[in-house]
């Protein structure tokens, strides 16, 4: 895909669409534009008519998309709008499927059988391409696998951009199998995808984090197989309407497995929605660091979440476990052990302990698809 957008002086650019073909793509589109002071241009949507087919053009610099949407062309053209202007006039017309988009006097002109509406256009020679596929070398994915793969861990990145290696997700092949990870240093998820293409040829890739929620977004609207290119420090996307790219972070990932204990010394098996139920009520009590206590005695039968803050009160609950191994008296952060089940989907869950400063390990009983790792807090 990639259309160019070179423009002749006179522009007499005109389809007509239906609303329906029209208003998903524009959504989507106009949620990759961002604020940009030293480009304003990227601020718009690019509209492309050439060669029989329409387009409509969308890029902050880090991501990029073009859509090829069904239209009856009338004469080429190219025109940059904004898209919040857009979207909220295509989206409140109503009574009228068909609408007509027409450059006339270098404005936009939307309409309907009983509507005309002008929108104002700016200077387009600025808007930039998209990078470009240079090798005929795709691998072919699930849009739902990967969307799985993402969703999973993106949450354990890093917030902070100060290293980008860890403000993002970590995707590489194991054999055969797509591994995704994140991690912010503190806590970090493992989300392994089997596939059913041939991924042999994937390449180790850094997505940035900020680029993650668009891409879960337009292959959510993908759905089935999409065509995935790595070059260039870029990543494609491609099935037969939609073109997405972001930009891939150049730099090393941590070595994550040295520090996943090879073994451990207590296990709490529990139901997820019990434990889910009570650290929301434990929560009310947390300090402002978010610390929970977890105190597991095996021998007694006895697993005690609390809670202390010295502003509030506190709170003591007893949990049904299987338990097992040696005594553990731990202190985790809520949010991180909370964050966890949102990529747990089995019924139980196992902690794993490994002693007082070893990271603690969570996972779904029968599932060894998923894991997630987290630091205790000091005392």
């Amino acid at each position: 895909m990639n259309i160019n957008n070179n423009n002749n002086k006179k522009n007499y650019m005109k389809i007509e669409c239906l609303k329906e073909n029209l208003i998903d793509y524009i959504s989507i589109a106009e949620k990759i534009s961002g604020k940009n002071l030293t480009l304003p241009v990227l601020n718009n949507l690019l509209l492309i008519v050439k060669n029989n087919k329409f387009y409509i053009r969308s890029t902050n610099l880090d991501i990029g998309i073009e859509i090829n949407i069904s239209a009856k062309v009338i004469s080429d053209g190219v025109v940059a709008v904004p898209g919040v202007v857009l979207y909220g006039l295509i989206s409140t017309i109503y009574n009228h499927n068909k609408i007509t988009l027409e450059v006339v006097n270098n404005n936009l002109k939307v309409s309907t059988q009983s509507s005309n509406a002008i929108i104002k256009t700016i200077p387009n020679d600025d808007f930039p391409k998209l990078p470009i596929i240079k090798k005929n070398k795709s691998i072919k994915i699930k849009s739902i696998d990967f969307i799985n793969g993402l969703r999973s861990v993106w949450y354990s990145a890093s917030m902070s951009s100060i290293k980008q290696e860890l403000s993002s997700v970590y995707i590489y092949n194991d054999s055969g199998k797509l591994v995704f990870v994140s991690t912010d240093s503190f806590r970090l998820a493992e989300k392994t995808i089997t596939t059913n293409g041939d991924i042999d040829d994937f390449e180790h890739i850094l997505i940035p984090l900020s680029n993650i929620n668009e891409i879960i977004r337009v292959l959510e609207y993908i759905g089935g197989s999409v065509d995935v290119n790595i070059e260039n420090n870029q990543i494609f996307f491609t099935s037969d309407k939609i073109y997405l790219t972001s930009r891939l972070i150049n730099g090393s990932f941590p070595d994550y497995k040295q520090i996943i204990p090879k073994e451990n010394t207590t296990e709490v098996v529990v139901l997820k929605q019990d434990i889910v139920n009570i650290l929301k009520n434990i929560n009310v009590f947390s300090n402002k660091f978010n610390q929970i206590n977890f105190y597991i005695n095996p021998k007694e039968k006895l697993f005690k979440i609390s809670s202390k803050n010295e502003n509030v009160g506190e709170i003591v609950d007893n949990i049904e476990a299987a338990l097992s191994g040696e005594i553990i008296d731990i202190n985790l952060n809520y949010k991180y052990i909370s964050d966890s089940f949102q990529s747990i989907h089995s019924d139980s869950v196992s902690l794993l302990f490994s002693g007082l400063s070893k990271p603690v390990i969570a996972r779904g009983i029968g599932d060894n698809s998923f894991f997630y790792l987290m630091m205790p807090m000091n005392k």
